[in-house]
């Protein structure tokens, strides 16, 4: 199958479905974590989506692709420490800790293999 937009990527999916979940828990976090591990996590989250599209869009150049990966990468996990967080403060449970983090665990993966084979992304 030939991928011709960034929204039809498994990883970009999977990481929008993330970052949706989280919105919706944090909702339910104590109004003192509203300007600070509520508007953390949320951005982590977004980043991850936004920096995956924004690498589609650097396929032209490998260095600048890899660069943009690299970025979802490290905000996928900066979201892994954020909830990690959330759940030793008491706001989100043990199992949806572990869900997330799984789940950002195997968005990491594809995106270093993305960063892995490069070339086979980039527009020729």
């Amino acid at each position: 199958m030939l991928i011709t937009n960034y929204r039809e990527l498994r990883v970009y999916q999977k990481a929008i479905d993330n970052a949706m979940e989280i919105f919706k828990i944090t909702k339910s976090f104590g109004e003192a974590e509203k300007y600070s591990m509520v508007d953390q996590i949320r951005k982590s989250s977004r980043s991850v989506c936004a920096n995956i599209a924004e690498a589609w869009r650097k396929r032209r150049y490998k260095a600048a692709f890899i660069a943009k990966i690299n970025d979802a990468e490290t905000e996928a996990c900066e979201t892994q420490v954020w909830l990690e967080i959330a759940h030793k403060c008491g706001y989100i449970s043990q199992q949806t800790l572990k869900q997330l983090d799984i789940s950002y665990e195997q968005i990491m993966g594809q995106l270093v293999i993305m960063i892995q084979q490069a070339e086979k992304w980039l527009i020729k």
